[in-house]
């Protein structure tokens, strides 16, 4: 089943949590830290390039970010260095929040690369 995660969604899904006891679903082979940018004072926006897609604004409230990935699991994007978008068979998995932000990109490329699975030039005309 097609899953698209955001933030918490992401810490759900992930195999395995650094900085808590707890685990979830499991369904995605990544090590997750949890509120990685801090407290709510450590929010912020930026722009993301997200590979696939392009440069897209980006909201991190509270945000984890992932501290390893298995090998067959695809980095789309990063921050610093430190991974906030993956792609895992049909789970798509990311730290921000674009429901903040006006891009309807990363929702694009869910529906039509991973629900419909289209080529990318159907997606970006």
């Amino acid at each position: 089943m097609p899953v698209f995660a955001t933030c918490a969604g992401l810490i759900l899904l992930a195999e395995n949590i650094e900085n808590d006891e707890n685990s979830y679903f499991k369904t995605l082979p990544v090590t997750v830290r949890r509120n990685a940018y801090g407290r709510q004072l450590g929010s912020f926006s930026t722009e993301l390039d997200v590979k696939n897609i392009g440069t897209i604004p980006a909201t991190f409230i509270r945000a984890p970010y992932i501290t390893s990935a298995e090998n067959d699991v695809d980095v789309l994007a990063k921050v610093d260095e430190e991974i906030v978008a993956v792609q895992y068979k049909k789970q798509l998995a990311i730290s921000f929040h674009p429901e903040l932000d006006h891009d309807l990109s990363m929702y694009r490329y869910f529906l039509q690369e991973i629900v419909h699975k289209k080529s990318s030039s159907e997606i970006y005309p």
